[in-house]
């Protein structure tokens, strides 16, 4: 089976489709008409430069060059994070960075090399697309949870203070928060999970469909898409949590926030 090409002009046809969303905003008077067309163009323009990118990547397919690209988007990922979440630059930065690489590492990793069997892990055709995949997830989920954490704590600072006056360690006084923060940024997650197949249809599904790929094969590889977007979101926001909270609160646990 043939991939049908999209064409430029077919392409501006797509584009149409946006004049309704548009009118809808307009006509509430929302005030984001400019935010939502320069976001459409950030994204136009910065998705055809990945894509010539990406072919260049495929030709190369050099190792060094596809750890640098994939280091660099764990910079921009980790930049992201921490200007959505707020916090000081110095403060979290780097425990963010090294939770979602150690993540990325471990769950592309596996993947690759135990479910899939490449031949070489890092090859750019399935290394570079599916490190993207996951770092989008973590990204969602990680500025989710340690909003609600760092949120949660200021608001109840005295429950948690409460907490440690009563002989609680700063790990159990903190448990409390670590929860409410899973809770809170993987009740949407699961709940699309549920429904996956009856309500919703992925977009990784669909494009292997229309690649050409059969539905069972669609269906086998957007399972365990799933399976390690969910997997590295868990560990990657865990990790962050713990990694932070050594810079969030000083060694007698107080709040440094």
């Amino acid at each position: 089976m043939n991939t049908l090409e999209i064409d430029l002009l077919h392409l501006l046809f797509g584009f149409a489709l946006i004049l309704i969303p548009l009118y809808i905003f307009w006509h509430y008077k929302t005030k984001m008409i400019t935010t939502i067309l320069l976001s459409l163009a950030r994204m136009t323009i910065q998705l055809f430069c990945v894509g010539f990118y990406l072919n260049y990547l495929f030709e190369k397919d050099s190792f060094l060059i596809n750890i640098a690209w994939v280091v660099l988007m764990i910079l921009v990922a980790t930049q992201t994070a921490v200007k959505r979440t707020g916090l000081s630059w110095r403060v979290v930065a780097l425990p963010i960075g090294i939770a979602l690489a150690s993540a990325l590492t471990l769950v592309a990793c596996y993947f690759l090399g135990i479910v899939i069997q490449l031949d070489s892990i890092f090859s750019a055709r399935y290394f570079i697309p599916i490190c993207g995949i996951l770092l989008g997830n973590m990204l969602s989920a990680n500025v989710i949870a340690l909003n609600h954490y760092c949120e949660n704590i200021k608001r109840e600072q005295t429950y948690y203070y409460y907490l440690l006056g009563n002989g609680a360690t700063e790990k159990e006084a903190l448990s409390p928060f670590i929860r409410s923060a899973l809770i809170h940024a993987f009740n949407p997650i699961i709940a699309n999970v549920a429904v996956m197949g009856l309500v919703s249809l992925p977009g990784t599904l669909i494009g292997q469909i229309i690649g050409g790929s059969s539905p069972n094969t669609s269906i086998r590889y957007q399972i365990m898409i799933i399976l390690i977007t969910f997997t590295a979101s868990t560990l990657s926001v865990v990790l962050s949590i713990h990694f932070s909270s050594r810079k969030l609160f000083d060694t007698y646990g107080r709040i440094q926030f």
